[in-house]
């Protein structure tokens, strides 16, 4: 199996002063189905940069969870580490899919203008991908109304909000739905997840 980096959510136990990082299991199991194994990052720059660095990893995902601190969240060490790991990313040219959050991340990586929308917290959603109706998932507040190169858009919801993304150079690809909280998972993601990461 191939190795694939993962970020992870912080979750935030203030009485205990205490700020831990979490991945749902469900993760694991989805990249199992994909062919990957997962190499789960740590919400520190030094350590993740090195562990990518050190480990032959076939690309990095970043996962949901989190507002970015730019629209209110709690976890600004998250976005510097999603950051640095995108430029390692770059200049080792590695696949890059962002999921929810890590769409995002990548969005105002290139200035793209999120906004908060309404009716995207759902268990089915309706989208258009590459303009045929596909069922997803949607548990997200923040969301694009466009974009501009070098970012195009694959996937879009009946209300304009953007659901899907790719670089139109690098190997950088964002979605809106969580593919592991689907039950089974959906053919399609799999699909799409051994695509970006080359799994034969």
């Amino acid at each position: 199996m191939k190795s694939v980096a993962i970020t992870q959510r912080v979750s935030v136990v203030p009485d205990y002063g205490e700020r831990f990082d979490c991945l749902d299991q469900e993760w694991t199991k989805f990249l199992a189905a994909c062919g990957l194994l997962p190499v789960v990052l740590p919400n520190v720059i030094e350590a993740a940069v090195a562990l990518c660095a050190g480990t032959s990893i076939a690309g990095l995902i970043l996962t949901g969870g989190n507002d970015l601190a730019l629209l209110g969240g709690n976890a600004p060490e998250r976005d510097a580490v999603e950051n640095a790991l995108l430029d390692l990313a770059e200049r080792r040219e590695l696949p890059v899919l962002g999921v929810c959050r890590g769409m995002q991340v990548i969005q105002q990586r290139f200035a793209i203008q999120l906004w908060r929308v309404a009716g995207h917290v759902a268990q089915r959603q309706i989208i258009r991908i590459e303009g045929e109706p596909r069922e997803v998932n949607s548990y997200h507040h923040f969301g694009a109304f466009d974009s501009r190169p070098p970012l195009e858009v694959w996937a879009v919801a009946d209300d304009g909000v953007v659901k899907g993304i790719r670089h139109s150079v690098q190997p950088m690809t964002g979605i809106m739905w969580h593919p592991e909280r689907f039950a089974p998972f959906a053919p399609a993601d799999v699909a799409m997840f051994r695509q970006v990461f080359a799994v034969e």
